[in-house]
């Protein structure tokens, strides 16, 4: 049985928008969320943000508006700086102009130092990768270092409750996309057929995943509307001779269905079990 956790918040600037401070009882984290344009109300409120950790910068990219994700590391510095002074360097040109928000990750009792921050951020960059959810801005893995066991026992634990931090935050970086069709229960596989696609979806807590594989319309209807060409656009490398190459996660089933048709649609009506019943109807039973 999973346990309740308390997660308290702190908002740095008094604004739900600005810059806010996560913890959890028992942990000795502190987790950072701040949009890049709140970085020198931050300077002066608090002194977790001159030590050593890990920072994350999210954004979007240019050319596809997908979710890219940076992974750095912040050491002390002579000066007294850590994270605040790092973050305003250049990191790599694929990240650097198009970063909105940093999450930093550091302790309450002040004590990583490069051995720790090293493996953090190479663990971070090795979970974010497989995940397979964020475009890694990164140029290369960062190195782990030399750690003992114990050490990266302690560490483990740590990234754990950071995890969980991180998707309370929004970010599912580390969040591998959901269970493929062949371990899915019968109940929840559904089809589209019709309209110019052959699609096969599974339906999650979190909406619906159009499985690789799918054939997906090849024009657009009349009056396609523009998020619906975006959406092509945006999974565009997903796509090979209008097949899917990936398993890609919506939303909404009419948001799924939608992209399958190239055009506006019911994805309540749409979708429908291997028996042809509807998602409507399977509503309607309760």
């Amino acid at each position: 049985m999973r346990r309740g956790r308390t997660i308290s918040l702190f908002l740095l600037d008094g604004s739900v928008t600005g810059a806010i401070k996560y913890t959890l009882p028992n942990w000795t984290g502190v987790v950072y969320k701040i949009p890049r344009n709140a970085l020198d109300i931050c300077k002066n409120l608090n002194d977790d943000l001159k030590q050593s950790g890990v920072y994350f910068l999210f954004g979007k990219t240019k050319e596809k508006d997908e979710d890219i994700v940076y992974v750095g590391q912040a050491a002390t510095r002579q000066n007294g700086n850590s994270f605040l002074q790092r973050i305003r360097e250049p990191h790599c040109k694929a990240i650097d102009d198009c970063w909105n928000e940093v999450i930093f990750i550091t302790t309450k009792d002040k004590s990583w130092g490069q051995t720790e921050i090293c493996y953090l951020e190479h663990r971070f960059a090795k979970l974010a990768t497989a995940a397979k959810r964020y475009s890694i801005a990164n140029r290369n893995t960062p190195n782990a270092g030399n750690i003992t066991e114990e050490k990266e026992s302690e560490l483990e634990d740590f990234i754990a409750s950071s995890k969980i931090i991180m998707e309370i935050l929004g970010h599912k970086v580390f969040t591998p996309r959901d269970k493929s069709i062949k371990d899915t229960l019968k109940k929840d596989i559904v089809y589209l057929r019709g309209r110019g696609a052959e699609a096969i979806g599974i339906l999650t807590d979190k909406g619906i995943i159009v499985c690789k594989g799918s054939k997906i319309r090849e024009s657009p209807v009349p009056s396609c509307p523009d998020w619906v060409e975006k959406l092509r656009t945006q999974n565009s490398e997903h796509i090979k001779e209008f097949v899917l190459t990936e398993d890609i996660s919506f939303s909404s089933p009419s948001q799924a269905a939608a992209f399958c048709v190239y055009g506006t649609a019911n994805g309540r009506t749409a979708w429908k079990t291997e028996t042809g019943k509807t998602l409507k109807e399977l509503e309607e039973e309760g």
